[in-house]
């Protein structure tokens, strides 16, 4: 741009509409995505924007459009309400970080604590890794809020009411997360990762956890495993109950009605926890289904400890095919859970709905594959 355009000042409508030779407001119709008008001056209209290095103005835009042109990925707790500790959770309700696989989780250190925990879960950079992957090429950029407090999640609430964003993406931390029905009450678009633990009229994407249990069963069963245990993941939300009951009911198909368990909350150190109540009731065991790759680190360390070689002595299986699969020693066999293709179709289902209100919730269900390396 010359000093001289620089004196004049950034182009205006009035001078795209002189460039196009149409009205102001046809060129305010035309930038604004207005349907009804011709094609051919649409064509000049455009050609006139590129001649004249016209920019819109993002806000301005937004008060015609009312499109924020913007997307909350939410990260929410249950925070403020501890929720009632499940019959059924045994040895898994001890707290910890459980965002990965269950995001079912014990934060109970404030915001800065919750924080933390988010960030030091490498399933949460893959989640945001899809998701800017997804919208950044179409102009659309997250805003990434947390929701670990009553008060927060009432923020994200009046956020998305005000039109600061067009819609969200909710990761849920906590199976007791009241956020997705908060945002659903309320008739704003969103679209959750994972299928809620009580019934909300939300869409989701999520993974047949079943599935990804069987395939590390029938995997240690062809090795030839036959004392064979699992470290279950908690038990208070979906992900949990599912890897364990797909990896039950495959065993005892194969003619295994009984398999040990340890209840592990999805933390290496939890595994390694695990893995030590497993020995001592099964010291010869010679296969381990840890319900994600976190637990199943943890479990080799033990089994490294009581010199137990792994494979040779003892296969192992993790779930999830994190980073942490790969820098385990051996590196692990594992079911992959594509979190990036996820959180990408999470996005385009909520872009989806934006475009087309009227259009019913639905979920999407991605398949499971088994990742086979040295560990199993």
């Amino acid at each position: 741009m010359t000093e001289d355009a620089r004196a004049v000042g950034a182009p205006t409508l009035e001078d795209v509409a002189k460039a196009a030779g149409v009205s102001r407001a046809t060129v305010s119709r035309v930038i604004n995505g207005v349907r009804n008008v011709d094609p051919v001056i649409q064509a000049a209209v455009r050609d006139a924007v590129a001649v004249t290095g016209y920019t819109p103005n993002r806000a301005a835009r937004s008060l015609v459009t009312r499109k924020a042109d913007s997307i909350a990925l939410v990260v929410s707790g249950a925070g403020d309400d501890p929720p009632p500790v499940a019959a059924t959770a045994g040895p898994a309700e001890a707290t910890g970080s459980r965002v990965g696989d269950g995001r079912s989780a014990g934060f109970d250190g404030g915001v800065g604590s919750f924080m933390t925990d988010v960030f030091a879960d490498p399933f949460f950079g893959r989640v945001v890794t899809g998701v800017v992957n997804f919208l950044r090429p179409q102009g659309i950029h997250p805003v990434l809020m947390f929701a670990e407090t009553s008060r927060a999640r009432d923020e994200v609430v009046s956020y998305l009411r005000q039109g600061s964003a067009d819609g969200a993406l909710v990761v849920s931390t906590h199976a007791e997360d009241p956020l997705p029905a908060l945002i659903t009450d309320a008739g704003l678009p969103a679209v959750l990762y994972a299928r809620p633990a009580r019934p909300v009229r939300i869409s989701y994407v999520d993974l047949a956890h079943q599935d990804g249990a069987r395939l590390a069963a029938e995997h240690l069963l062809a090795r030839g495993c036959r004392r064979i245990a699992t470290i279950a993941g908690p038990l208070d939300v979906p992900a949990g109950q599912d890897r364990l009951t797909g990896f039950r009911d495959t065993m005892a198909r194969h003619g295994h009605p009984y398999v040990p368990v340890a209840g592990g909350e999805f933390t290496e150190e939890s595994g390694a926890a695990a893995m030590e109540l497993l020995l001592a009731e099964q010291p010869d065991l010679d296969g381990v289904f840890a319900a994600n790759d976190l637990m199943a680190v943890g479990a080799c360390r033990v089994l490294r400890e009581r010199g137990r070689r792994v494979p040779d002595d003892v296969a192992v299986i993790g779930f999830d095919d994190s980073r942490a699969a790969a820098s385990c020693r051996p590196p692990l066999t594992t079911v992959r859970q594509p979190v990036e293709d996820m959180a990408a179709e999470m996005s385009r289902l909520l872009l989806d709905r934006l475009s087309r209100p009227d259009r019913p919730v639905t979920s999407v269900i991605f398949e499971p594959t088994l990742i086979l390396r040295a560990s199993a």
